[in-house]
């Protein structure tokens, strides 16, 4: 069964945040960048399970798929998946995740 992508408003802010950042150099990989994140967040409402359970959060229904540099982290619900933020792969994850739950 399709699960339904959702997106919350922090995932929102930080695609855009990366998206205004790329565009500093190149507004085309910005806008490639958004369309391949975008594309991998929509391919989760058949394939949600894929992702790797991400190790800073340890819990298996937070997963995640890496994009270029950046982590696309979500949650994995009974008939949703909510898509979190994304994340430079670089970044202190526990830290940004402790700050922001």
């Amino acid at each position: 069964m399709a699960k339904r992508v959702v997106w919350t408003d922090t995932a929102w802010i930080d695609l855009e945040s990366v998206a205004d950042f790329i565009a500093k150099d190149s507004p085309y990989y910005a806008a490639s960048f958004v369309r391949e994140i975008r594309d991998c967040a929509r391919s989760l409402n058949r394939m949600a399970g894929r992702g790797r359970i991400v190790p800073e959060i340890a819990d298996k229904q937070i997963r995640e798929m890496v994009v270029q540099n950046y982590r696309l982290i979500y949650r994995v619900e009974r008939s949703r998946v909510a898509i979190l933020g994304i994340v430079h792969g670089a970044r202190d994850l526990k830290a940004l995740w402790a700050r922001r739950n």
